[in-house]
């Protein structure tokens, strides 16, 4: 079989979201399935490790495509050729853009439909071709992948599609994570924040994220306990995204921008709790990147979070700073913290990339043979 896979998101030195998820899924596909022979499409120069078996042939497809203009040239005016061109038996796009007129069998794996919901989120022309296009990409695809039963009942909802066109297939995290020695807390604590133990969020800075009632929180949190700083790992996704830096607070609070596996794995391990307020979200990695760790979770009770923490995370309104503050308070009981902890533990065993891979490729396979037939 011929498997076509859009990974224009494996750029080394970005990978986050969409790019983590493909580097996961199809390292494992790829190297599970010798017998086969996957195209993978990239939009720029590449990196060798991209490569990942001698049964990867990596094709490079220009224009480089980072704006809607560019994502029509790329999907809609190059892509069907180079499908035809190989020869692809099926087609898998991990971040939900398909070609609309090729008939080639196609897999778009719809992370989330945010962009339906909070629309005025993303920049004008975004929020336009996502809008008008996934619909177009949902209803041609043979068939979807969605990362959790939140994305999927909203897929249903709104696009109005057929619930055994949909697949959940959960994420995971990267096995780097996990419990680390007191030694290499206080090794990254120094280096991160000054000594100090901290709550920590991990994610692009885009208003879903929530970011500015997190600090509004951790401000009222700080009034009265001075032990806790707060650390931001991510870089912005949308440059007309602005965040305000509560004043009383400003020397507790530390932007690391974006950071390597390694580092993050480091930084998860060593945080005292991960603060995740985010208000609509299709999975959430970090949230199973800090169960892994043994690290507690104060998460917001809105989309996918309840259904990906279970019980293990403290839940609060993500729109009530206040309390959101009061179970960053409640965590500092340590009867409470050491439940959490690890209730985090036994959820992490909920999670596996292996088990994703071979989840994803019985799509693919599934697919090609119903075709076949």
């Amino acid at each position: 079989m011929k498997i076509g896979i859009n990974t224009r998101n494996l750029i080394s030195g970005k990978m986050e979201g969409f790019g983590r998820y493909t580097y996961e899924l199809t390292k494992r596909i790829v190297l599970n399935h010798p017998e086969h022979t996957f195209y993978f499409f990239f939009d720029r120069k590449f990196d060798p490790q991209f490569v990942f078996a001698e049964n990867v042939i990596p094709i490079v497809v220009d224009p480089p495509a980072r704006h809607p203009v560019l994502w029509y040239i790329w999907f809609e005016l190059r892509l069907g050729k180079v499908l035809k061109k190989y020869a692809i038996d099926v087609f898998w796009s991990t971040d939900g853009f398909i070609n609309l007129r090729t008939e080639v069998p196609q897999i778009a794996t719809i992370h989330d439909i945010n962009f339906h919901v909070y629309p005025k989120d993303l920049p004008t022309s975004v929020s336009y071709y996502y809008n008008r296009f996934f619909p177009k990409f949902a209803r041609k695809a043979d068939k979807i992948i969605t990362v959790s039963n939140f994305s999927k009942s909203e897929l249903i909802k709104y696009y109005e599609l057929e619930p055994t066109k949909i697949e959940v297939i959960y994420n995971s995290a990267d096995e780097i994570f996990k419990p680390i020695s007191e030694q290499e807390i206080k090794n990254t604590r120094s280096l991160i924040s000054g000594n100090k133990p901290y709550f920590l969020f991990v994610g692009s800075l885009h208003p879903r994220k929530n970011l500015q009632r997190l600090l509004n929180a951790y401000s009222i949190f700080a009034k009265e306990n001075n032990a806790i700083d707060l650390v931001i790992v991510g870089s912005p996704l949308w440059k007309k995204h602005r965040i305000k830096i509560p004043e009383d607070c400003q020397n507790r609070i530390h932007f690391t921008g974006y950071v390597d596996q390694e580092q993050l794995a480091k930084i998860t391990g060593s945080a005292y709790a991960l603060t995740y307020l985010t208000y609509y979200e299709g999975f959430g990695i970090p949230l199973v990147e800090a169960m892994k760790c043994g690290v507690p979770i104060v998460a917001a009770y809105a989309s996918c979070l309840p259904e990906i923490t279970g019980e293990a995370a403290l839940l609060c309104d993500p729109f009530s700073e206040k309390e959101a503050a009061n179970q960053l308070k409640f965590l500092l009981d340590n009867k409470v913290y050491q439940e959490f902890s690890e209730k985090s533990i036994s959820k992490a065993t909920s999670y596996s990339w292996d088990k994703a891979a071979i989840q994803t490729w019985e799509v693919i396979a599934s697919l090609y043979n119903r075709k076949k037939s």
